[in-house]
């Protein structure tokens, strides 16, 4: 398969996958968790899933590969670089509401915050992200940043984008396990044990599923260096300021 050929049919994957990624996760807390509020309840802890699967994993990774997409190629560069800088803030914003919705659960119930492992990795990625982000706007969008300044932090940024990305997928799989075995304890009428395997608990792992399916194509798009958007002249794109225009 010729590479164009190639690149495209993993695009489109990658788009079906996260549109899947992010209806599976609305209808699993809509269907079997009661839907969303914002009360304190279990139904506003509800948006805590949704929003860090569309953000901090669907969002971001097309984000991350939108310089892969061989028609911006050609095309002035600064659009795209404020669409990734605007996809990976709205990224950034959905985390941290949905931390904000995740913490006042907890405090409102009396739950402990930050006691699991999947909180210290969910933490610890959106610092992460939030540090890269900022980072990405002091150096490669503001004007008047060093060329090479912005030459030796380029890899630095490069490599924490995918590693955030990682960590990001591992948060939510993580996540979602804890989510089941404490929703599905079982003894009750209403819901069976995680172990018997009920429908929800099919659906969530499918979820995961998706979620890695998802990770694993954006990251197969990121690594393949005959897709990087070719450099302009001996200057490194993206060493281009936000207000340093590309013709």
């Amino acid at each position: 398969m010729r590479p164009l050929l190639l690149f495209y049919v993993l695009y489109l994957v990658c788009v079906c996958l996260g549109v899947l990624c992010v209806a599976f996760v609305s209808y699993w807390n809509h269907h079997w968790r009661g839907g969303f509020a914002w009360d304190g309840s279990g139904l506003q802890f509800n948006w805590h899933p949704v929003l860090m699967v569309t953000g901090l994993v669907v969002l971001y990774g097309n984000a991350a590969v939108l310089y892969r997409i061989p028609l911006t190629w050609g095309q002035n560069k600064l659009p795209w670089k404020l669409l990734h800088a605007v996809l990976m803030f709205m990224a950034l914003i959905m985390s941290i509401v949905g931390l904000c919705a995740v913490f006042d659960f907890h405090n409102k119930g009396g739950t402990p915050n930050v006691y699991s492992l999947h909180s210290w990795l969910g933490i610890s990625t959106v610092v992460l992200f939030t540090a890269q982000w900022a980072l990405g706007l002091g150096v490669f969008l503001l004007p008047y940043s060093p060329v090479e300044l912005r030459k030796l932090v380029k890899p630095v940024h490069v490599w924490m984008g995918s590693a955030i990305f990682i960590l990001s997928i591992v948060s939510c799989i993580s996540g979602i396990n804890e989510k089941l075995f404490f929703s599905l304890k079982g003894g009750s009428n209403v819901t069976k044990p995680y172990s018997a395997l009920p429908p929800e608990a099919v659906f969530a792992n499918s979820l995961g599923v998706l979620i890695v399916a998802f990770g694993l194509v954006v990251l197969k798009i990121l690594s393949n260096q005959t897709w990087e958007r070719p450099e302009a002249g001996q200057v490194d794109g993206s060493s281009r300021p936000l207000l340093h225009d590309e013709n």
